[in-house]
Parts: structure tokens; C-alpha cells; sequence
């Protein structure tokens, strides 16, 4: 709780504010029980109608001054809140934009999501209802009994008996509340991210009409969660019928007593109605401290999951370097590095690259091709070797200039709800108008033009209204964009006809010769003129050089172009 309550000092000034106007407007409430006695027991029985209607306008006048102070305390509180929760949202998602791959990994995708939603969610009503419930339940409670004390006291003490058994039914039942929505959270964690899966695989789940066996697999998350909610809902929900109980029966034994002293004529009926008011405010206060650790619960779990995330170390820190006097642009030296941190996904990698020359990385699925470029953009560090630009170890490097060098096309890249203009200037103001048509040309992505509304055509989440390959060239044309010194493009092309992914290339040795190129390809045709080709096979180098000299000394790059080019030795 303390990360969350580091947002809420700024607002310390606004909050005390609203809490003076919330108290002096809950302690004007607990005055009209009181007016209410002394009307039955001094004015009604001498039929004194000035005296009444005196005192029953002052009851109005501070019912509404009462309203007045509450409704405006309440907007008060709901600003406050909602600005707390924004920077707190706004924070949390930047904490998970700087999290390295690795920390994504350990926290998983669903779960961070489910951080963003839902547990910001629960502590934006926690810190409502605390500014809110949590000062006026408070002083309902206190205030109620000390009025009543001074009024009656042996009542008083009759309702006072049953407290303490309240008070450790509320805190034995919260305490156990927060554990049990912790859990109830992760498990929505795995139905957030087994939805996310199947939305983005349900063309496919259709195709292979799996969409049965999706199905249970939602419903046994769903189950988990719900499951989870009610064990934490019965847990939660036992706190209210125990405190009727409870209440009831002191209400039963107050209206017992209290028949009992009016009989005996120690107390008046007014009183005893005044009384059964204030009852009624305490019991009300006491539902409300309930329904407050029940919130509670949840925005403390829910602030302990966020905590989490905001109070990561960052892992990828820069670190200093003597640097190298070298004309290389690019140099991996002895890379290894595992993700698990048992076996090596890529082993013993070394390649240098000259300014503006091209490295073609060929190699079945799984062998470490997509983890280099993951290396090179510093999403990892590698367990041992070096990796330098321009003779500076990528670990000395700001991110942000770091990032700023490349031109990227992922293997599994994204577009986004919003038109093809924006997908490919992707933020990037400084970006003009004829920037963007040389990429889309040098792209091969002329069919934008072709759209009814051109660059301008909205796309769909995911870009699920493109072909794969029109989606490719998009995705390109936003690499091309901008002055980048070095071009990473991870199997972009797998999409293209031949034809096309011809014009691709004559238009990227053409209008990119002074940019460094690395490029991950399926296709050897895609790679064939690069200046070097490093040949991959289970994370490590099985083949290095030109097409030429692989066609003659490397049996796995010969195997390759035999099936798809029909080439011998």
C-alpha cells in the first residue's frame, strides 16, 4: 500500500479539504435524532405548536445544510480519485512499456493487462469509498454512541456489549479477504491472456472448427475465477448476515430496556425514539465499515499486484564501456544466451558487419534467428560475449538512442485501429508527407492508393481487413520511414509473391545502400545478394559467408537452396 499511497500525498491538501467539509457535515446529521427528542419529550406534550414548528424548520434547515456538505464532499472525493487513478494508470502502463522481455515474461502479458484494468479498477473505488464511507462511518459510529451515551446511557452500554464481537468478526473476515482476492486476480490473469489467445487465433480456431474445444478451455478459466470470486464472495458475504445478528440483537434487548425505563419513568418516550434513531445511524455506519473491507480487500490486493510491477528494478541499466576503435558498424562477439538459463537458444555467435553492408540470417524455425535481432535492439543481455555498434558496447548505449538507430519489421509486428497514414508515421511527427510515399513506393505497397479513402482507409485492430501481404508492406513501409542507420527486418517478406519480394529488394539496395542491413529470411532468394549469410541450426552457426561460398561448404545452406531453387553443387 505505501506505492499507492505515494500518489495520494499530492492530493493531501484536496482530500483534508473534502474530509473537513464531510465531517462537519456528517456531525450536523447525527443533530436531528437529537432535535426530533426534543420535540416528542418538551414541546409536543405541552402542545407548544411555535416550539415545534420552530424546531422542525431547524431540522430542515440542517437536513439540507447536512445534504449539502455530503454531496459536495462526495464530487470532491470522486475528483480526487479519479486523478490519483489516472497517474496511477499512466504510470503503470510507462513502468510496463520500460520492462525488459524478460520481466513481460515473468509477469506475463495477461497479468499486466489485468494490472492496467481491473486492479486499477479496485483502487479507484477503494480510494473512493475510503474518502468517502471511511470518514463518515467512522464518525457516524463514534458520534452516535457518544450522543446516545450522553442521552441514555444504560442503553448505551446495553448496545455497546455487542461491538466487540463486531469488530473481530470485521477483521478476522478481511484479513483472509485479501488473500483470497490476491488468488482470485491470477486466476483472472490466465482467462484474460486465454481470451486474448483465442480472439487472436479465432480465424484459425474456425478453420480447424476447434472452436468446441476453445470453448472449454474458456470455461475452465472462467470457472477457475469464478470459483475463486465466490469463495471470496461467501467469505466476504458472511460479514453482513453475522452483523444483522449481532445488531438485532442488541436492538432487541435495547427496545426491552428501554420499554422497561419508560414504564418506570427514568426515561421518555422521545428519547427512547431518538434513540432508536441512532441506532439506526450506527447500524447503518457499521454496514458501511463492512462494505468498506470488502473494498478494501480487493483495492489491497490489487495495489499489492500493482506494487509489483511499479517497484521492478529496472534490469537493462547502462553500464560503462571503454570503447572500440572500430569501422565496424555491427560485431557480435561469442553471443550466447538462454531464455530459460539452462541451455543456450543461440551459442558461440560472431559476425561483423561493415556500414551500409547486408547480413542475411537463414535457418529452420527455432534456431535462434529472431532471438539475435532481440539481442542486437537489446531486449536481452546476453550471458556471455559482447555486442557493439560502431565499437560501442550496446550496454553502454541509452535506450532510446539505441532504439532510435533502427528501422524494425518484427516476425509477429502489429497495426492498430486507426488509418494507414497513422499505422505507418507511428508518432513520428517530424515524418513528412513525401517521407511516407517514398517508404509506401519502396515498400511495393502501391495498393494503399488504391483504397476508396487512400492513405487515409482505416484499418482494423490487428489489420485483420489487409491481406498478409498487403499487411507485410504496411509494416515496411513504417521501417522505411525515417533516417535510421541500421534496417532489421525479421521474415517480412514471407508474404510476397515472387515478383514482389523482387521489387523489394532492387528497391532496398537501391535507396537504402548507406543503411546496414539485417535481414531474416525463409526464402534464400530473399538473402542471395547480401554481402554475408549466417546459416543458424539449433542456436548455433553452421554456415558463414557469401551465397556462393555456403553452396560450397555448408551442406544445410546447400540443402535449403536444392529444395527451393533446384540449385547443386
Amino acid at each position: 500500500m505505501s506505492t499507492v499511497l505515494s500518489y495520494v500525498r499530492p492530493k493531501a491538501g484536496a482530500i483534508a479539504i473534502q474530509m473537513v467539509i464531510k465531517v462537519t457535515g456528517t456531525i450536523i446529521e447525527l443533530l436531528l435524532p437529537w432535535m426530533l427528542s426534543v420535540i416528542l419529550d418538551d414541546y409536543v406534550p405541552l402542545g407548544d405548536l411555535r416550539g415545534i414548528l420552530f424546531w422542525g424548520g431547524l431540522m430542515v434547515l440542517t437536513a439540507a445544510l447536512a445534504f449539502l456538505c455530503n454531496a459536495g464532499a462526495n464530487r470532491m472525493s470522486c475528483a480526487t480519485s479519479r486523478d490519483i487513478t489516472r497517474r496511477l494508470r499512466r504510470d503503470l502502463f510507462k513502468k510496463v512499456t520500460e520492462l525488459s522481455c524478460a520481466q513481460v515474461d515473468e509477469f506475463t502479458t495477461a497479468s499486466l493487462i489485468s494490472r492496467l484494468t481491473s486492479d486499477t479498477y479496485n483502487v479507484h473505488q477503494m480510494l473512493d469509498r475510503m474518502q468517502r464511507l471511511g470518514v463518515r462511518a467512522p464518525i457516524l459510529l463514534v458520534g452516535g454512541i457518544c450522543v446516545t451515551f450522553a442521552m441514555e446511557p444504560v442503553l448505551t452500554l446495553v448496545l455497546l456489549s455487542v461491538l466487540p464481537l463486531l469488530g473481530m468478526l470485521v477483521f478476522v473476515i478481511s484479513r483472509r479477504g485479501v488473500g483470497l482476492y490476491t488468488r482470485t486476480q491470477e486466476a483472472l490473469d490466465v482467462m484474460v491472456r486465454r481470451t486474448k489467445e483465442s480472439i487472436a487465433g479465432i480465424r484459425v480456431i474456425q478453420a480447424l472448427s476447434k472452436t468446441d474445444y476453445e470453448e472449454a478451455r474458456f470455461e475452465e478459466a472462467n470457472k477457475e475465477v469464478s470459483d475463486r470470486d465466490q469463495k471470496a464472495a461467501v467469505l466476504m458475504n458472511i460479514t453482513n448476515p453475522a452483523m444483522n445478528l449481532l445488531l438485532n440483537a442488541g436492538l432487541t434487548a435495547v427496545i426491552v430496556v428501554g420499554a422497561y425505563r419508560v414504564d418506570r419513568g427514568v426515561t421518555g418516550p422521545g428519547t427512547v425514539i431518538a434513540f432508536l434513531s441512532y441506532f439506526t445511524i450506527i447500524l447503518n455506519a457499521l454496514m458501511m465499515v463492512s462494505r468498506l473491507f470488502v473494498i478494501y480487500s480487493k483495492g489491497a490486493a490489487g495495489a499489492g499486484r500493482i506494487a509489483q510491477v511499479l517497484d521492478s528494478e529496472r534490469e537493462l541499466l547502462e553500464e560503462d564501456f571503454e570503447d572500440k576503435a572500430d569501422e565496424l558498424e555491427i560485431c557480435f562477439d561469442h553471443v550466447s544466451f538462454s531464455y530459460g538459463k539452462v541451455e543456450d537458444d543461440v551459442h558461440d555467435i560472431s559476425f561483423s558487419l561493415k556500414k551500409g553492408e547486408t547480413l542475411g540470417i537463414i535457418g529452420p524455425t527455432g534456431s535462434g534467428k529472431s532471438t539475435i535481432m532481440s539481442l542486437l535492439l537489446r531486449f536481452y543481455d546476453p550471458d556471455s560475449g559482447s555486442i557493439y555498434i560502431r565499437g560501442r558496447n550496446i550496454k553502454s548505449i541509452d535506450q532510446s538512442e539505441l532504439h532510435s538507430m533502427f528501422g524494425v519489421v518484427f516476425q509477429n509486428d502489429f497495426i492498430y485501429s486507426d488509418d494507414i497514414e497513422s499505422n505507418i508515421r507511428f508518432g513520428r511527427e517530424g515524418i513528412s508527407d513525401e517521407d511516407i510515399r517514398k517508404s509506401i513506393d519502396m515498400a511495393q505497397a502501391g495498393f494503399i492508393y488504391d483504397k476508396p479513402a487512400g492513405i487515409a482507409e482505416e484499418l482494423s485492430s490487428g489489420g485483420s481487413n489487409l491481406s498478409g501481404g498487403q499487411k507485410q508492406r504496411v509494416l515496411l513501409s513504417r521501417a522505411f520511414c525515417g533516417d535510421h542507420d541500421i534496417l532489421l527486418l525479421d521474415d517480412s517478406s514471407s508474404a510476397l509473391d515472387y515478383k514482389t519480394d523482387a521489387g523489394l529488394r532492387k528497391a532496398i539496395a537501391r535507396e537504402k545502400r548507406d543503411v546496414t542491413k539485417i535481414i531474416i529470411a525463409q526464402r534464400i532468394s530473399s538473402i542471395k545478394n547480401a554481402d554475408r549469410i549466417l546459416v543458424l541450426s539449433q542456436g548455433r552457426e553452421v554456415g558463414y559467408g557469401t551465397h556462393e561460398e555456403l553452396l560450397s561448404c555448408c551442406e544445410s545452406y546447400r540443402e535449403i537452396a536444392r529444395i527451393q531453387m533446384g540449385e547443386v553443387d
